[in-house]
């Protein structure tokens, strides 16, 4: 390799890495950290405050990023990060009129998410009620080993694919449902042969859902999509009740959602 080639393959390496990181400063920032000073930003991070503060100042001066002297927050700027996919992709257009149309049949929250790493990421969502003290939108990440789309997801990926995933381990955030991996192993089985997940106050106290896969037409899973449900007083004794009333509705919507992804081709 000459000189120049050389210079060239490490000045991108260092570039590619600035991009992460500043990628990283940006999705620092979330419903519960809207404002942050640079000392939570680097520990966030896991950035030197120094190299926290160049970052910070770089997203100001290219107007994603404000701040006081103290706090910092996004603008609306970073829209246009997403805006790119969203418009452009076929799947979450052809989804939120689906979703729309089974939240109000059912009269729940409705979802649509993708498989990225070891987390879900919501690309489409109806919400009807709060029922979570975390806020659900567009862009949202959970564990996926804790929630139904997210078991949905992990259900149908390759077994070598599948095991890269799960060697980070399982935890069990509100103490109830599966904890290990060899039980999420279990429950992906179970996932598989019924063709459905259904999550029982997993990922929150209080919270319900079921989630089936979103097939394409070479028979790849390409999303996943859900409904979830509060449990109160009048909620069904057990998960398994409360799915079976909306799961039918579910699977003719994602039928649906299959149906003009093929026609779209």
């Amino acid at each position: 390799m000459s000189q120049d080639a050389g210079t060239a393959a490490a000045g991108g390496s260092t570039s590619v890495q600035s991009l992460a990181r500043g990628l990283d400063v940006i999705c620092a920032f979330d419903a519960e950290h809207p404002s942050m000073t640079l000392s939570e930003v680097a520990k966030r991070t896991n950035l030197s405050r120094a190299t926290a503060r160049r970052f910070l100042l770089t997203l100001q001066e290219l107007g994603y990023m404000r701040g006081d002297g103290k706090f910092f927050e996004l603008t609306s700027k970073v829209l246009q990060l997403g805006y790119s996919y969203l418009s452009s992709a076929t799947l979450p257009q052809l989804m939120e009129p689906v979703l729309e149309e089974l939240s109000s049949q059912v009269h729940e929250s409705a979802s649509a998410s993708v498989l990225e790493g070891s987390e879900i990421l919501y690309i489409a969502r109806v919400h009807t009620r709060s029922i979570m003290r975390v806020g659900i939108s567009v862009g949202t990440r959970f564990p996926a080993a804790n929630t139904s789309m997210g078991r949905v997801l992990l259900a149908y990926q390759a077994p070598g694919v599948l095991e890269q995933l799960l060697a980070a381990g399982v935890s069990a955030p509100t103490g109830h449902g599966i904890g290990s991996v060899a039980e999420l192993r279990e429950e992906l089985e179970r996932v598989r042969t019924q063709g459905y997940a259904i999550v029982d106050q997993e990922l929150e106290v209080g919270l319900r859902s079921v989630a089936v896969p979103v097939f394409a037409a070479d028979g790849a899973v390409v999303a996943a999509m859900n409904v979830s449900m509060g449990v109160g007083p009048q909620s069904p004794v057990s998960a398994q009740d409360a799915a079976a009333r909306v799961l039918p509705a579910l699977q003719r919507a994602t039928h649906q959602v299959q149906d003009a992804l093929a026609a779209s081709r």
